[in-house]
């Protein structure tokens, strides 16, 4: 990406932001354009050129949408993957099929590492290597699957078959938060609504109990002590509330802390479960994705491992890819450790003995992307009850502990 000044056929002074391999090139484009170039610098993401366009009231013929958006999303990467196997399959060239993309990509974010990719292949860099350049773009499964691709000669195979597992992993990326949007939302109303409650609206309806000088009852007692508290301590709770969250983060994701904590989400009744199909699909989709793209076992297992968020999980297949180096089954494997649901050892097991373990882990990859929708379902449909019962008691025990003490009044001052 070059930012450059020039002269435009009327000798007006023009300037802007243009995708070239070269300086030769740039000139060569711009001259085509009816620009002579009077100057130019190699931009960085496009700073050179919206400074320009800022001192000379310009518009650059790229829109900085990243800047907008924050980064490159999954979705972005996804659609790239997909539009270069389609044009490779159409029989246009690598070099040529990266310039179109380039060309049509708006977010600067993802145009100028693109842009580098284009000239490092036009250079006699492998795709791979180019890609590799960009890890923050491009992980080690894409960079993996695209190596494997170029030496087998089926890159543009192999690109289909990583669109389609980006895909299927944003979709499923997108169920479990969607999911999970719905029960935050209310336990962070439900907590607004309590404060509420106990900080402003409780001390104002109990103050006419105090006042009278009457023993109040224990439910009632335990309400406006609770309510005074809160009043007068709410900054310092909050604070130890956020220290504490923060810490159990920090103690979560520690060497010590993180394998313990993994166990016992894995240990609990419906969200353990949850968690454990979700890794078992990511984990059997991105191994039968790079198996079928010719990546060897041990690599395919160790990129796999790293695409799962348990660590015990992580662990159990760190075993299996020693195992199996030393020439045993990988269904075997996976059962010793007893972290793998029994359906999908037998499956793999299947595989393994038909040779046809890249479309049987692809199946299992279906069945249980499927069984996650359906456990999804069980937990939020868990969730909603539960969180109705307790809000439910807490809104009942106030409303409760609140009329209890009127009622006494009124028997007490009523006819004898």
């Amino acid at each position: 990406m070059y930012a450059f000044k020039g002269l435009s056929p009327s000798g007006k002074s023009v300037s802007g932001m243009k995708d070239a391999d070269s300086p030769k090139t740039l000139r060569q484009l711009l001259r085509k354009d009816g620009v002579l170039v009077t100057s130019f610098e190699l931009s960085k993401g496009g700073k050179a050129a919206k400074e320009q366009n800022r001192k000379k009231g310009g518009l650059s013929r790229d829109v900085d949408l990243g800047g907008l958006l924050g980064g490159v999303k999954k979705t972005e990467i996804a659609a790239f993957t997909r539009q270069m196997s389609t044009l490779l399959k159409s029989g246009i060239p690598l070099a040529e099929a990266l310039g179109a993309l380039v060309e049509q990509v708006t977010n600067i974010r993802f145009k100028t590492p693109l842009s580098e990719v284009r000239t490092n292949v036009n250079e006699g860099m492998s795709l791979a290597d180019a890609l590799a350049k960009h890890p923050k773009l491009f992980d080690e499964l894409f960079v993996s699957m695209v190596r494997a691709g170029e030496i087998a000669g089926n890159l543009d195979e192999v690109l289909t078959r990583l669109a389609d597992f980006l895909e299927n992993a944003q979709k499923l990326k997108s169920k479990v938060q969607g999911a999970m949007i719905y029960p935050l939302v209310m336990v962070i109303v439900g907590a607004g609504i309590m404060a509420v409650l106990m900080i402003k609206v409780i001390p104002e309806i109990t103050a006419m109990f105090t006042s009278q000088g009457k023993t109040l009852p224990w439910n009632t007692r335990l309400l406006i002590w609770s309510s005074s508290f809160l009043g007068k301590n709410i900054l310092w709770i909050t604070i130890g509330l956020i220290i504490s969250i923060v810490l159990f983060l920090k103690w979560s994701r520690s060497k010590d802390g993180q394998p313990i904590w993994h166990r016992f989400v894995l240990g609990l009744p419906v969200l353990g479960q949850l968690v454990r199909t979700i890794n078992v699909g990511r984990f059997a989709r991105t191994l039968g994705t790079m198996l079928n793209a010719g990546v060897p076992m041990l690599r395919s297992l160790d990129t796999a491992k790293q695409i799962m968020g348990n660590v015990i999980l992580q662990r159990a297949i760190d075993d299996a890819k020693k195992a199996v180096s030393e020439g045993e089954s990988l269904a075997q494997t996976l059962k010793k450790s007893g972290q793998f649901p029994a359906t999908m050892i037998h499956m793999v097991a299947v595989g393994e003995r038909a040779g046809q373990l890249e479309q049987m882990l692809e199946r299992v990859a279906t069945t249980y992307e499927a069984e996650v929708d359906t456990k999804l379902g069980r937990f939020t449909a868990l969730l909603e009850p539960l969180m109705l019962v307790f809000m439910g008691g807490a809104v009942s025990f106030i409303v409760f502990s609140i009329l209890q003490p009127i009622m006494d009044l009124g028997q007490i001052s009523g006819p004898k």
